[in-house]
This record gives structure tokens, C-alpha cells and sequence, in this order.
């Protein structure tokens, strides 16, 4: 989750949750001025604070719990060892989602550009692979595929409404909110750890838990992919308040 949104953003800024605008307010500036102009190498990379680079070590190990999944796939699936790389690269996208947030408000600066990259990194780390890891196990019948397809949509909802909600959340007498909107996306780690049980007692492909339902028709399912299904809904529930640590 995004954690650089305070109320400066209604104004089209954003800067740490727990600093005054003013106090980031120049480097948005310089930030937006760098992203703009026209002339200039690498303006892209000199625009990017260190909480910036910081989220994109969370993508980065999204994108190879990915590749991992996919060697997997090409590979004996007795050799379980790329699958553990898969659940192995996503504990460390959360420890780099939080320590953006740390290093953007301990050097004062933070931007619209690291909320966005913030939520997309997230997507990938906690929505998209998580989804492929169960596609790996053997979840991966067509309607499996469609019940995976609505965690993850759900999960780039959620991103998307916390980015625009995120001004009219109550805040604390820092400026931090009070509570995330609906579970937190990193929570799918659950899911991962979960998953990395059933690998562990060799609970995939044929014995994965629960079965397959209705097989050879067209309705042939996994059950325990509904699991997936309610943590997606739990992620865009309005009604669940989960304080913020």
C-alpha cells in the first residue's frame, strides 16, 4: 500500500504521511519540473527520490517470483525448487514496501510519482504473483483462471480507490490515516505462506487440497480457489477498517 498521501494531495501534491506539506513541497516541485522537460539525459532517473528506487526493489521482486513461477512451469514439477523462489521473492517485496514509506518520510521527501509506482509495485508483488504461484501449483483450469483473474482485478481496485481516497481517510494529529479501507493488498501474503505449505507437504497439482470439482466438463474447478475469491472481496470491502500500525 501506498504509504506517501496526506492531505497536500487534494491540492495535486503528495508528501510523507507524517510531514507537513511544506516540507516536501520543493522536491515535488523539482520532481514535476524534471519529469516535464523536454531536454536533458536520464531526466527520468534524476527525478527518482531513494524512497522511489526503494519501491522499485518491491516490483523487482514481484517480476522474479514471476519468472521463477513460469521456469517452474517449464520444468519437472517434481523439482519444486523455482516454485520456492517464487514464495521466497515476496516477503522481501513487503520488506521493501515498507521501508519506502520509512526512507520517504525520514529524508522529507515523497511525490505523486512514488504513490503511483507504489500501487503498481504492490500489484505486482502481492496481486498478479501470488496468482501465478497458484496457477504453478496446479490451479489452472479455466474457471480457475477466472476466479484468479477476479483476485487480482480486485486487488488493482483496491490500489486504485486507496490512490484516490486516500485525502478523505481521518488522519491522526500527524497527518497519518487512521485505518486502511478494506485489507491491506500485502496481506495476500497469507495466501503465500499458505501456498508454501502445500508445497512443502507436496499438496500440488493432483493433491492439491479440496480436489478438482466436475472434471472433464467445462465447469471442472479447484474449490479451494475461492479462497483467493474472498480475500479479493475482503481487499475492496468498504466496511472493513483495519488500523494502520
Amino acid at each position: 500500500m501506498s504509504k506517501r498521501t496526506n492531505n497536500a494531495a487534494a491540492n495535486g501534491n503528495t508528501s510523507s504521511k507524517d510531514e507537513p506539506a511544506e516540507l516536501t513541497q520543493p522536491s515535488f516541485d523539482k520532481q514535476k519540473n524534471l519529469l516535464s522537460s523536454d531536454s536533458g539525459h536520464f531526466s527520468l532517473v534524476r527525478a527518482m527520490h531513494l524512497a522511489d528506487l526503494i519501491t522499485e526493489m518491491n516490483g523487482l521482486c514481484g517480476v522474479l517470483s514471476l519468472f521463477s513461477s513460469m521456469r517452474y512451469c517449464l520444468g519437472d514439477p517434481t523439482a519444486t525448487g523455482n516454485l520456492w523462489a517464487a514464495l521466497g521473492f515476496l516477503p522481501f517485496g513487503l520488506f521493501f514496501d515498507f521501508l519506502d514509506g520509512k526512507v520517504a518520510r525520514w529524508r522529507k521527501k515523497s511525490s505523486m510519482m512514488g504513490q503511483e509506482l507504489d500501487s503498481l509495485a504492490d500489484l505486482i508483488s502481492f496481486g498478479i504473483s501470488p496468482a501465478i504461484v497458484a496457477f504453478a501449483i496446479g490451479i489452472r483450469t479455466p474457471l480457475d483462471h477466472l476466479c484468479l483473474a477476479f483476485f487480482v482485478l480486485c486487488g488493482l481496485t483496491r490500489l486504485a480507490r486507496f490512490n484516490v481516497t486516500a485525502t478523505s481517510i481521518p488522519k491522526d494529529a500527524t497527518g497519518k490515516a487512521q485505518y486502511f479501507e478494506g485489507t491491506p493488498i500485502p496481506t495476500t501474503l497469507g495466501l503465500d505462506a499458505l501456498m508454501a505449505w502445500w508445497v512443502s507437504q507436496g499438496w500440488i497439482h493432483d493433491a492439491i487440497p479440496g480436489g478438482l470439482w466436475f472434471p472433464g466438463t467445462a465447469f471442472e474447478f479447484h474449490p479451494i480457489v475461492v479462497l483467493f475469491m474472498i480475500h479479493g472481496c475482503l481487499m475492496t470491502s468498504k466496511t472493513i477498517h483495519v488500523p494502520k500500525p
